[in-house]
C-alpha cells in the first residue's frame, strides 16, 4: 500500500535518534505532512491530551518510535518508572490510533523483547520462549506488552497495527554518555578523547569475545517506510543488518575510524554480557529489502554526527 505523499504521518518521538531518522527519511521520499510533537508539546502519558491531538492532528499514519529509555543502570534503578511510563505511552498511541481511525501504525520494539538464552540467529517465533535478561526485564515487558497490543487490535477491531524488532542501532542523534549508552557510541567517545589527550591504552570492559550485530539508524528508516508500504501481518518481524562480529572486531574499527593509535586494553574482570545476540532478518530480507549503509561507513558517518554535536576538541 503506497502511502500518499501528502498523507498526515505523526512521528511519535521524533526528536530521539529513531524518530529523528524516520523524519528524514519521509522528507527525503517527498512526504510533506509530517506531524511531530516535543515532549513540552505534548505529554505521551497524559491520556487526555493524547486524545485532543488525534483529534485535532487526524494523522493517518503513526509511527510509534516514543519511549523512556536507558541503560542497565537505568532500568534497574528505575524499574516502576521504565515499566509504567513505556506501558502508558504505548496505551496511548496505539489506543488514540484506534478510536481516531488511523489508516496504518508501526510500532517499534527492541530486540531485549527476547529470552535471555534464546537459540541464535533470535527468530520472531522465540518470543516468550524463556526469562528475560534480569537487568532490563521491565522495558522488555512493556515492549512485549506493545505487540501484543498491535496483534490484539488486530484481531479484534481489524486495525492494521504492525510491529518492527530492531537490532542494536547507531547514528545521528546517538546517546554518547558513557554511563548510559551503548557500546558503539561509548567507543566513538573512548577513543576520540584519548586521541585528544595523547592517553594510552584505552582500556575496554570484558574479553571483547562477544558477537553484536549493529544497524545503522537511517537504514532501519528506510526499513521501517518500506514495511508501511509492504508489510501487513500480526507477526512482528525483525530489522536487522544480517551479520556480526566481536566486540573487538568493532573496537579495532572504530579506532580505526577516529584515528587513535595507541593500544586497546581488555578487562575481563568486567562484565562481557550475552555471548551473542544476532537476529534473524530472513522474512524481512525476503520482502526485498537489503541495508544499505555498511558498518565501516556507518561508523564514520556517526563519528562525524559525534564532532559535529560536541566539537573537534
Amino acid at each position: 500500500m503506497k502511502m500518499a505523499h501528502d498523507a498526515r504521518i505523526y512521528v511519535a518521538g521524533h526528536l530521539g535518534m529513531v524518530g529523528s531518522a524516520l523524519w528524514r527519511e519521509l522528507q527525503r521520499q517527498g512526504y510533506s505532512r509530517l506531524i511531530g510533537r516535543g515532549i513540552d508539546e505534548l505529554d505521551l502519558l497524559d491520556a487526555a491530551a493524547v486524545r485532543r491531538f488525534y483529534a485535532e492532528e487526524k494523522p493517518e499514519y503513526v509511527l510509534v518510535a516514543a519511549a523512556k529509555v536507558g541503560g542497565i543502570v537505568a532500568n534497574d534503578s528505575f524499574p516502576a518508572q521504565f515499566l509504567y511510563e513505556n506501558l502508558q505511552i504505548q496505551n496511548h498511541l496505539i489506543h488514540g490510533a484506534y478510536t481516531a481511525g488511523v489508516r496504518k501504525l508501526l510500532f517499534l520494539g527492541s530486540s531485549c523483547i527476547y529470552p535471555k538464552h534464546a537459540p541464535q540467529p533470535l527468530r520472531e517465533e522465540s518470543l516468550l520462549t524463556g526469562p528475560l535478561e534480569p537487568t532490563n526485564q521491565w522495558y522488555a515487558i512493556a515492549k512485549i506488552a506493545g505487540i501484543k497490543m498491535c496483534q490484539a487490535y488486530r484481531r479484534q477491531y481489524g486495525c492494521d497495527f504492525i510491529a518492527v524488532m530492531p537490532t542494536n542501532l547507531y547514528g545521528p542523534n546517538d546517546n554518547y554518555d558513557l554511563r548510559t549508552s551503548h557500546v558503539l557510541p561509548a567507543l566513538i567517545r573512548k577513543f576520540h578523547e584519548a586521541k585528544v589527550a595523547g592517553t594510552a591504552p584505552v582500556v575496554c570492559w570484558g574479553t571483547g569475545n562477544p558477537r553484536r550485530e549493529f544497524l545503522y539508524v537511517d537504514d532501519l528508516a528506510r526499513a521501517c517506510v518500506f514495511l508501511l508500504e509492504h508489510y501487513s501481518d500480526e507477526q512482528f518481524i525483525n530489522i536487522g543488518s544480517g551479520s556480526d562480529l566481536t566486540i573487538r572486531e568493532l573496537a579495532e574499527r572504530v579506532k580505526q575510524a577516529v584515528g587513535y593509535a595507541g593500544d586497546i586494553a581488555w578487562d575481563p574482570s568486567l562484565p562481557d554480557g550475552t555471548p551473542r545476540k544476532w537476529m534473524d532478518s530472513s522474512r524481512l530480507f525476503a520482502l526485498g529489502w537489503r541495508p544499505q549503509v555498511d558498518l565501516d561507513a556507518g561508523i564514520q558517518l556517526a563519528y562525524q554526527d559525534f564532532l559535529k554535536r560536541f566539537g573537534a576538541a
